[in-house]
């Protein structure tokens, strides 16, 4: 059985974007386009698909790291903030971003709370993630035979 370990995290994650776009309860906030993803980051971003990117990558992150909280996953968000002469310094990404992702997944039954541990994916979201991992490895499979033996 292939899961989001056995394949690329960049095809994994830009194949479920696609996909939550036909989710109705995944939609961008009404703030969505005028806000920066983090301290780190100087503009807001510049894709128009930006925030269904964000959740995908935030139910791969759950899927391998669950149970796993929203610091947790605002720190894997963040980046090193500009401190002019001083140093670079690791900051945290947006928490509203990562707290809104995550209830838009658990209102559209992909993840699920666990009381005091986090958020861990749901049997139907390991089933949704683990398809989309398929049909990449397939993909891959076709133009890289070798790969296939694995």
């Amino acid at each position: 059985m292939t899961t989001p370990y056995d394949v690329p995290a960049e095809m994994l994650i830009k194949k479920v974007a696609e996909k939550l776009k036909e989710v109705k309860e995944i939609q961008p906030p009404a703030w969505a386009n005028f806000v920066k993803t983090g301290r780190h980051t100087e503009r807001p971003p510049v894709q128009k698909d930006w925030w269904h990117i964000r959740v995908a990558a935030v139910l791969r992150k759950v899927y391998i790291n669950g149970p796993i909280g929203t610091e947790r996953l605002a720190a894997a968000f963040g980046g090193a903030a500009d401190r002019g002469s001083k140093p670079d310094r690791a900051v945290q990404g947006s928490g509203a971003i990562i707290r809104n992702s995550l209830k838009q997944l658990e209102s559209a039954k992909l993840v699920h709370t666990i009381e005091k541990k986090g958020r861990v994916v749901t049997p139907e979201g390991r089933k949704f993630l683990d398809r989309l991992a398929h049909e990449i490895k397939m993909e891959i499979g076709k133009t890289n035979p070798e790969i296939m033996k694995y």
